[in-house]
C-alpha cells in the first residue's frame, strides 16, 4: 500500500488553461515528503480527460479475438503506423456505467453484442499528467460474424473490425506489434485467463 494518501497533500491554487473537447488545469500544489516535512509549492498541468471504459471481446468457442483498426493522432510518430490495433473503448458519459458503457461501445465500434462480462480491474493510463482511469473488462462475444466498417460519421469515427487467434494475438504481442497500452494489457490478462474463462463460459452455455 502507498504510504501516503489523500490528506498528504494540499492544493493551493488551480487554474483552468484550456477548455475544449478536454480540458487543461493547472495546480499549485505542496505534500509530504518520505523523509519528512513538506515539499515546496510546485506547479503541474493535468489533461483533463475523463474516464473510460474498454473491453477486450473474447469468443471462447473459436479461441478468438474481436480488433479494431483506427487512425490515432498521438500515433503520428509510430514506427509502424498511426492506424492503431485497439480494443472496445470509450468515453464514460455523467449517468453512465463503466459496464453500461463497454456494452454500448461493443455494439457501436464492432457490432458485437456482449453475453457475459468479466471486471478485470481499473488503472490510470498515464498519471503523470493526465486524470484519466480506464475501467478495463473481458466480454464473450460471437466472432462468428465479426468484421466490417464500423463507427459514428459525427465523431469522425472510421474504425476496421476484424478477429485474431489467440495465437496470432501472442505472436502480435512479441513481435511488437501492438503499441496501444490499454490492449497490451488486455490481450497479456486474456493470455493469462482464456483457459478459466473457456471452461466457466462454455459450461454456463
Amino acid at each position: 500500500m502507498a504510504q501516503f494518501d489523500h490528506k498528504d497533500f494540499r492544493i493551493v491554487e488551480k487554474i483552468r488553461t484550456f477548455q475544449g473537447y478536454f480540458a487543461i488545469d493547472e495546480y499549485q500544489i505542496e505534500h509530504k515528503l518520505f523523509n519528512g516535512g513538506w515539499s515546496q509549492t510546485f506547479s503541474r498541468e493535468l489533461f483533463e480527460r475523463g474516464d473510460a471504459s474498454a473491453v477486450i471481446l473474447f469468443d471462447p468457442e473459436r479461441e478468438a479475438v474481436v480488433l479494431l483498426e483506427q487512425f490515432r493522432v498521438g500515433a503520428l510518430n509510430s514506427e509502424h503506423s498511426p492506424w492503431m490495433i485497439e480494443i472496445v473503448a470509450g468515453i464514460i458519459e455523467a449517468g453512465e456505467t463503466s459496464e453500461s458503457v463497454a456494452i454500448r461501445e461493443a455494439k457501436e465500434e464492432a457490432g458485437q453484442d456482449i453475453e457475459q462480462l468479466e471486471y478485470i480491474g481499473k488503472y490510470y493510463s498515464t498519471p503523470g499528467g493526465s486524470s484519466e482511469s480506464i475501467s478495463l473488462f473481458c466480454a464473450r462475444v460471437d466472432s462468428s460474424s465479426a468484421g466490417g466498417v464500423f463507427g459514428l460519421e459525427h465523431e469522425q469515427e472510421d474504425i476496421r473490425v476484424f478477429t485474431m487467434t489467440l495465437n496470432e494475438v501472442e505472436s502480435g504481442l512479441n513481435r511488437g506489434l501492438i503499441e496501444n497500452a490499454t490492449t497490451i494489457i488486455a490481450m497479456q490478462w486474456l493470455l493469462l485467463n482464456h483457459q478459466r474463462l473457456k471452461k466457466q463460459w462454455l459450461i454456463d452455455n
